[in-house]
């Protein structure tokens, strides 16, 4: 039996989690328009609340990610859950604008804790060979959180816009509780101690220092890949409702269809593919395919062809994430939680610039968040093919 077989039910437990979460924060993408309506924000506040959630998450995510190295992965997941409930419940219950930041500010801290913890216990357990396929099982997780939350939050909006959001804390609570039972750590005690002694970097001082990591080049190219996804996806919900009145559930059936074949490969195929062409190629070609149909968003007007854009945006950009975590994720076996916590606290600079970059273009011209993140996108993927010559050429 294989290590990863043999830590399936930790797996498992862990893909259960990081679903759920989210699945929470998809929940809001076709609701957000109807938010909109109710208090009265613009979209450029739109923007701003969704790098309200990834500012906090840039802040804690090295943190947390240091905090699993010594106190253990199971602790910081457990905390994290809870304080995931908290956020969504906070959401739920939101009647101004100002609780709403609060609820995003506290969603990122739980989202800090939770991201690099699960990722680095995915490395803990599975050898170099099985890396991949245990990334693409949690990244399949996360994808179907996306893909089940928008489904769920235009369903469930049907009984009250705030449903969702309870049933989401409700949720979470008791994975919380689930988790502090039965999951057990991955770290040995001496792991602990040796991370314990090792110093502690502010989270200023780890990003000025990270140019020096051997995955530096990685870090750079997440944070603009999630810079450019973040403009797709932060307006969407908005850009199909202004642009062709789509309601709720229309929006969240486009996403459910959309994303749901990036999870079906990263549970299935995905571990081959990497096997296959390996990382760099393959995190070159989703970046050049996502810049092309999110280009192309601005072109097509049926409803059959939005889905289908959508479908291959999507589809790319799940290849994309995990592809890039399994890369870092083998430079440094020893420090898993720390790449861990990096690789999200680059993720959080593009998801907090991308948004509001996004929100305020926006409201000048409903086109021009896509143009950009095209563009943006096309920047990466020209980055990553210089990345893989200069490798060719040092070797």
């Amino acid at each position: 039996m294989t290590l990863l077989l043999r830590n399936r039910g930790a797996l498992l437990l862990l893909m259960f989690n990081i679903f759920l979460v989210f699945t929470g924060i998809g929940l809001v993408v076709p609701i957000m328009p109807t938010y909109m309506r109710e208090l009265h924000i613009s979209g450029s506040t739109v923007g701003m609340l969704v790098a309200a959630f990834s500012l906090t998450q840039l802040i804690f995510s090295p943190v947390a990610g240091r905090l699993s190295d010594s106190l253990g992965r199971k602790k910081i997941i457990v905390v994290g859950m809870i304080v995931f409930a908290l956020s969504e419940w906070l959401f739920g219950s939101a009647s101004s604008t100002y609780l709403l930041f609060a609820a995003r500010f506290l969603g990122g801290v739980g989202a800090a804790f939770i991201f690099p913890a699960v990722m680095a216990y995915a490395a803990d357990v599975t050898s170099d060979e099985e890396r991949a396929k245990g990334m693409g099982f949690i990244t399949a997780a996360i994808t179907t959180g996306f893909i089940i939350g928008p489904g769920i939050g235009g369903i469930l909006a049907e009984y009250g816009i705030r449903v969702p959001f309870y049933a989401a804390a409700i949720a979470g609570g008791g994975a919380a509780i689930i988790t502090a039972l039965i999951l057990p750590e991955s770290l040995t005690a001496e792991r602990r101690r040796v991370a314990k002694n090792v110093v502690k970097q502010s989270l200023p001082a780890q990003l000025m220092s990270s140019y020096r990591e051997p995955y530096f080049l990685s870090l750079i190219i997440v944070f603009v890949a999630s810079f450019g996804l973040a403009n797709y996806e932060t307006v969407f919900g908005l850009f199909v409702d202004h642009k062709f009145g789509f309601t709720a559930k229309d929006i969240a059936y486009i996403i459910t269809f959309g994303s749901i074949a990036g999870a079906v490969v990263q549970a299935t195929v995905f571990g081959w593919i990497l096997n296959k062409f390996g990382e760099r190629k393959v995190i070159s070609y989703s970046l050049i395919i996502s810049s092309v149909f999110v280009f192309l968003t601005l072109f097509v007007h049926k409803y059959w062809l939005i889905v289908v854009v959508t479908f291959i945006v999507f589809l790319a950009m799940d290849v994309l994430r995990p592809a890039i975590s399994t890369q870092m994720s083998k430079v440094a076996p020893e420090q898993q939680g720390y790449v861990a916590g990096l690789n999200s606290a680059y993720t959080s600079l593009g998801n907090i610039i991308g948004p509001i970059v996004a929100g305020f273009l926006f409201d000048v011209d409903i086109n021009y968040p896509y143009l950009s993140a095209a563009i943006v996108l096309m920047l990466c993927f020209v980055l990553s093919m210089k990345a893989k010559r200069s490798q060719m050429a040092e070797s």
